[in-house]
């Protein structure tokens, strides 16, 4: 597998190898200079050679693959049946963006693109289908339906693009995925884009590219010394009481425009509609809503005027270009670092500050020290603010409101009610009046704060001694329920689960082809919790054994009743009960 190494030279897209038409398209668009991924991507793309490429949102993958693509179709022709470049992408919003990109790019071409997504009628698709269209941009789901119809055809397909792959593994993808490539040309050109590269994406490459080349872009470089343009900051908060932390921090920190992460679509829709009682400008996003819901919330969001929270689980924010962030909460620690820095990379572009602020339960806090040694970046533990922090915050507000208003100026109106009280009371008592009226006005007091128990950070040295807990088993748990595909399923010890764990039976086995990565991607992915708390597991013919901690073994058990394993609903409970 070559290897490619990202310099860092200024190359203008003239000398990339592209198209004169695109390039002035390019110019058009306003484009100046390739991002590194581009730079890196293109002639190799161009060459026709199979490509992993590793980059967050933000770095502009979508041109690094769209562009050679487009020039390579033209170069094709036309006298072929069905599309020549098929991308696939776990949602709707990314399909809409990357086909709307790849138009504007390939206008001067002549290349028709075709979006494909689920929630669509399928007679518009089946018209253009039949009409003939060079790019098709699709969710898998919907790919995989109109190949099965025998609308889609494939056999001039030159190349294929999975876009966001491990979101798309993630979303239970992975089948439908593997069948499309296998009815595609063994010639064709498969590019690979993914945030991460966990164990499956591993697999997929070395199945369906071949010597490919690999392109891997971190996060910006940051000079020794210099201070992040990111603030991280984390809490540590019971759980009981994460909802009124994150009201207590949004107090404090005034976000302009903020996205907030949560791991299940349950726990967005509740908190979108608690903050939203709560007098915050907030709204939910996320893969269970229609498309029109979700394009009406976006459009609210971008225009900054109606929507100041946008709360939404990592699959349904992937893809969305957003600018003007000022902040990211986390909600949940996200159980791998790499989820982290995909998350933190929304604010701070582009030269401006931004803040990362994570609420972690007691139990997350080795989750922290993960992330801080995969990133190699502190992220400061505080404490939570005080009811007295947030009176004090409050006040300044109001200080600062009353501050603009005197700017502003336009108050004469306003002076007969000062002169004639002024008669009865002293100018100061006056003034102070008005202030409490303005601070009252916003809401400030309408209601007590909560009291939220304080769990005093942990000293650098505590982080150490956790760092080496961290490195062995926590009670005899496995740090991970299992390595990778290709490894062996772990076996269930005998006897009973060992301490702090609860075994759960599950109703789906070898029959029902569950293997070990399905039960712990499905446990996970529903219930939101972390793989060290998935512990040993046993598959047997017609039902399954999974060790979970005890603190989220009701989580699992409540969690799976409305999820479904390898595409059929389950029973899960504690094992011996009825």
């Amino acid at each position: 597998m070559a290897v490619t190494t990202v310099e860092e030279v200024a190359v203008g897209f003239g000398t990339l190898g592209l198209d004169a038409r695109l390039v002035e398209a390019l110019k058009t668009l306003g484009y100046e200079e390739p991002t590194p991924i581009q730079r890196e991507a293109i002639p190799p793309l161009l060459e026709g050679r199979d490509l992993i490429g590793q980059a967050a949102t933000g770095t502009g993958k979508t041109a690094a693959f769209a562009l050679p693509m487009l020039q390579r179709v033209a170069e094709q022709g036309e006298d072929r049946q069905g599309p020549s470049l098929l991308v696939l992408v776990p949602t709707r919003e990314l399909a809409m963006q990357v086909a709307e990109a790849m138009h504007r790019y390939g206008r001067s071409l002549g290349t028709s693109v075709l979006p494909v997504y689920g929630g669509q009628a399928y007679g518009p698709q089946l018209r253009r289908l039949e009409r003939g269209v060079d790019v098709v941009v699709a969710t898998p789901g919907r790919a995989l339906d109109h190949i099965r119809r025998g609308s889609m055809r494939l056999e001039s397909i030159a190349a294929v693009v999975l876009d966001e792959a491990d979101e798309m593994l993630d979303m239970g993808f992975a089948e439908d995925i593997e069948a499309i490539l296998s009815e595609t040309p063994e010639a064709r050109q498969t590019l690979l884009f993914s945030a991460t590269l966990p164990p499956r994406i591993a697999a997929i490459a070395r199945r369906h590219l071949k010597d490919p080349t690999r392109i891997k872009i971190g996060g910006e470089r940051m000079p020794a010394g210099s201070t992040p343009k990111v603030r991280q900051t984390a809490y540590v908060v019971p759980r009981a009481h994460k909802l009124a932390a994150l009201g207590r921090i949004l107090d404090i920190e005034s976000p302009t425009s903020a996205i907030v992460f949560c791991r299940r679509r349950t726990e967005v829709d509740e908190l979108a509609e608690t903050l939203s009682a709560r007098g915050y400008r907030a709204e939910a996003l996320h893969g269970g809503m229609t498309q029109e819901q979700r394009s009406r919330v976006m459009k609210r969001f971008r225009a900054g005027g109606g929507v100041e929270l946008l709360i939404a689980t990592d699959v349904a924010a992937r893809g969305l270009d957003i600018e003007h962030l000022s902040h990211v909460f986390n909600y949940d620690v996200p159980c791998e670092p790499e989820s982290y820095v995909h998350r933190i990379g929304r604010v701070g572009r582009a030269g401006r500050e931004g803040v990362a602020i994570t609420l972690a339960e007691p139990r997350e806090h080795r989750q922290l020290l993960a992330i801080e040694r995969s990133t190699r970046q502190k992220i400061e533990v505080s404490r939570l603010p005080t009811i007295a922090d947030l009176r004090a915050r409050r006040l300044e507000l109001t200080r600062a409101a009353i501050r603009e208003a005197i700017v502003a100026g336009d108050l004469d109106h306003f002076r007969v009610v000062v002169e004639s009280l002024s008669d009865e009371f002293d100018v100061m008592q006056v003034a102070l009046a008005a202030v409490k009226l303005a601070h009252r006005a916003d809401g400030s007091e309408d209601s007590e704060p909560e009291e939220i128990p304080e769990i005093a950070p942990r000293g650098d040295r505590d982080r150490e001694r956790d760092g080496e807990r961290d490195r062995a088993p926590r009670g005899g748990r496995p740090a991970r329920a299992y390595q990778d595909d290709s490894g062996p399923p772990r076996r269930r010890p005998k006897g009973g689960p060992r301490g702090g764990m609860t075994r759960l039976f599950i109703n789906a086995g070898r029959e029902a082809g569950v293997r070990p990565q399905d039960l712990v991607g499905a446990i996970t992915g529903e219930a939101g919790i972390a793989g060290q708390d998935v512990g040993a597991i046993e598959i047997a013919d017609r039902f399954s054994l999974v060790d979970v901690a005890d603190d989220v073994a009701e989580d699992v058990i409540r969690a799976m009743r409305s999820a479904k394993l390898k595409g059929r609903k389950v029973k899960v409970r504690r094992e011996g009960e009825r």
